[in-house]
């Protein structure tokens, strides 16, 4: 499965630029690489992410978390998120998992990896819990 240039530049912008909050991708079978499917700017929230996450299908996703330390400090992570419904079709899942390690690779300065089959294990709190 390769990845398409555009899913690169586009994640580029995301880490260099901040000129998004997430950036999801899926895998286009017919032209067997990873795309953009979807971009959220700056000022979208959490919970503006989740919802763009399809209920019943995988998607990689990268989500950039701002937040404040306990010293008072402004600090920013890269998520990866493998987003795998339990309620997906198996060979969607399957898709994705062979998929994910190659695409993960081309996604240089991601700080943290989640895997989630349910929203419950990549919620706010999660997310929160990991980046301090």
């Amino acid at each position: 499965m390769g990845v398409a240039e555009n899913s690169k530049s586009t994640y580029l912008e995301l880490q260099r630029k901040k000129v998004f909050r997430y950036v999801i991708f899926k895998i286009d079978e017919k032209k067997k690489e990873v795309v953009v499917e979807k971009t959220g700017g700056p000022s979208e929230s959490y919970d503006d992410f989740t919802a763009s996450l399809p209920e019943a299908d995988c998607r990689y996703a990268v989500y950039d978390f701002d937040f404040v330390t306990s010293e008072n400090c402004q600090k920013s992570k890269i998520f990866f998120i493998a987003w795998s419904p339990s309620v997906s079709k198996i060979r969607s899942k399957m898709l994705y998992a062979t998929s994910k390690d190659r695409f993960r690779r081309e996604l240089q300065g991601i700080h943290y990896e989640i895997q989630a089959t349910d929203p419950t294990e990549m919620d706010l709190e999660v997310i929160r819990e990991r980046a301090r």
